[in-house]
């Protein structure tokens, strides 16, 4: 390969640099992957700030008092409190899952060298 130059040598994940040394070269591919990558992003945060909406919206829907059956006893509680409650536990179980997931599911590990 005698036509190489510097800006083809860089691995894909660092910016290339120009022939004349000015300004990084980003190829099609890692500017498509990077303006993808900000459009999940940005979806992400406003189907978050939606869910965060609609909690809202049910805990103030839901001020009353209910009676609560537990396996070893009962108890009155706001619905309000409810509603907090059981969407907190529903976002923290999500995430354990999450990660239980990756983990589990994750690529092998490389031997080391050393």
């Amino acid at each position: 390969m005698s036509g190489s130059t510097a800006a083809s040598a860089a691995p894909p994940h660092e910016p290339q640099i120009a022939p004349d040394g000015e300004r990084p070269v980003e190829t099609r591919g890692a500017r498509w992957q990077r303006t993808a990558r900000r459009g999940r992003l940005r979806l992400t945060g406003l189907l978050g700030v939606a869910l965060l909406i609609c909690v809202v919206a049910l805990v103030l829907a839901n001020t009353g008092h209910v009676r609560l059956h537990w396996l070893l006893g009962s108890g009155s509680a706001s619905l309000a409190w409810i509603v907090l409650l059981s969407a907190v536990l529903g976002w923290l179980l999500g995430l354990v899952s999450a990660s239980v997931v990756r983990w589990r599911t994750r690529a092998p590990r490389r031997p080391s060298t050393s």
